[in-house]
């Protein structure tokens, strides 16, 4: 929702594998010269790996607060789609066509189709947008980072595309591979079933692992949570009261009895990814940790940790998402600070547990991002306190059409979506 992706290495590691995901292993060495930030861009880093995903999460909070973003950070995110509807990571020339060396990118892509379709009135992008993702799915109905020959689906990149064709109006469990599979039917391949410790059981993987393994995986799990409700990263505010929400819709366990392999259907998968869930952020004291590159410990998952809060917001479970959210506030400031795709995640996670993001532990989130980009033009009439107008809240549940995400990174080499690109620097989940 997810937010998510400190995608910086993203490309090179693209290049070198064929399983090619969004967020970094590593971060690149520093540029000999400043980056040209081109006019409308939100952000001041380099944008080569993450410019199409920070300027659509930067557009999408914008958009959930009520605010309406200024005209040229649209053009400038509508002028990077390539003639065939496919979107790169970043094109520093967008008056230059597309062509076979242009490294398309699904992660961004369904960034982008998130952001515009609720903006509104970019139907048309939104429609080509769709159609290439519908022609890249992989035969096993799921996703690879950058699509192309041999490039193998994926949870992270699986989920992000699922959290846009539902923004679209598609309905996931109907968009179907060549072979007939749906992409839940890809997605649920990433599950990594019952024959494995209690604690792990309902859990996500990114890919399978040399040895041909599904390894439990936080980001993956966050963002398959997320996708298998059928939401993508706007969730409408979910009950954040003591016990109401908890007693309306228990958690759930995931279902493994005895000689099961796993959830048979969506719903059931997502509601017992939502439980690893909620229990592996409490075991870590309310968030998601991570040993990035170079680390021999683990360190605080502020992306992951934000994403996780808007899929468990997903599953109406406000409480429980609440307490991470109280996390966040009390720690990731520092961490979202001038980060365009970090802060538009605080935001969606502000407005999935029903919170004001103008008011995040003492810092104005909305204001700061606004501050990394064009300004906005002005904020819509009626709005509810997350700052989202509340009748549209109610419309966009109701078409299922809610947005999200993504990026993710994967068992080691696995690099991240729905979640990653918010700048998060990727590393192998605890």
């Amino acid at each position: 929702m997810t937010v998510r992706r400190s995608a910086a290495a993203l490309a090179a590691t693209a290049v070198l594998c064929v399983a090619a995901a969004p967020a970094a292993l590593a971060a690149p060495a520093a540029p000999s010269t400043a980056p040209v930030i081109p006019s409308g861009l939100y952000g001041k880093a380099d944008p080569t790996y993450d410019g199409v995903w920070r300027q659509s999460f930067a557009l999408l909070a914008q958009d959930t607060v009520g605010l309406k973003p200024a005209p040229q950070a649209v053009d400038w995110l509508t002028g990077q789609q390539c003639a065939n509807g496919g979107f790169a990571s970043f094109r520093a020339d967008a008056g230059k066509a597309c062509d076979a060396k242009t490294m398309l990118d699904t992660n961004a892509t369904a960034a982008a189709v998130q952001a515009l379709a609720a903006l509104g009135g970019q139907d048309a992008a939104v429609k080509k947008s769709v159609a290439w993702l519908k022609s890249v799915q992989n035969p096993d109905g799921g996703w690879a980072y950058s699509p192309g020959p041999g490039a193998a689906s994926d949870a992270n990149s699986t989920s992000i595309v699922i959290g846009a064709l539902v923004a679209a109006g598609e309905k996931p469990a109907a968009v179907k591979s060549k072979t007939g599979k749906s992409a839940f039917d890809g997605l649920l391949e990433f599950q990594v079933g019952c024959a494995v410790p209690a604690a792990d059981q309902g859990a996500f993987a990114y890919q399978k692992d040399k040895s041909g393994k599904l390894v439990a995986n936080a980001d993956a799990t966050a963002a398959a949570t997320l996708a298998g409700f059928g939401k993508s990263a706007v969730v409408p505010p979910a009950n954040t009261g003591n016990s109401a929400d908890n007693a309306q819709m228990p958690l759930m366990a995931p279902e493994c009895p005895a000689g099961s392999t796993g959830a048979a259907d969506m719903p059931t998968a997502a509601m017992g990814s939502e439980f690893y869930l909620v229990q592996t952020l409490r075991k870590n004291g309310n968030h998601l940790v991570a040993v990035t590159p170079g680390a021999d410990k683990p360190t605080p998952d502020f992306g992951n940790t934000a994403d996780a809060v808007i899929a468990i917001a997903a599953g109406g479970h406000g409480s429980a998402a609440k307490e991470s959210y109280d996390w966040l506030q009390k720690n990731a400031a520092a961490w979202a600070k001038d980060n365009p795709a970090g802060l538009g995640t605080l935001v969606l996670a502000a407005h999935a547990v029903g919170a004001d993001p103008k008011s995040f532990g003492g810092t104005d989130l909305v204001a700061q991002l606004n501050a990394t980009g064009p300004a906005p033009q002005a904020a819509t009439a009626s709005s509810s306190p997350s700052g989202k107008d509340e009748k549209k809240d109610e419309d966009t549940e109701d078409s299922g059409s809610s947005v999200w995400w993504i990026i993710g990174a994967g068992a080691f080499f696995g690099i991240g979506i729905g979640f990653l690109l918010s700048g998060r620097k990727k590393s192998q989940q605890l």
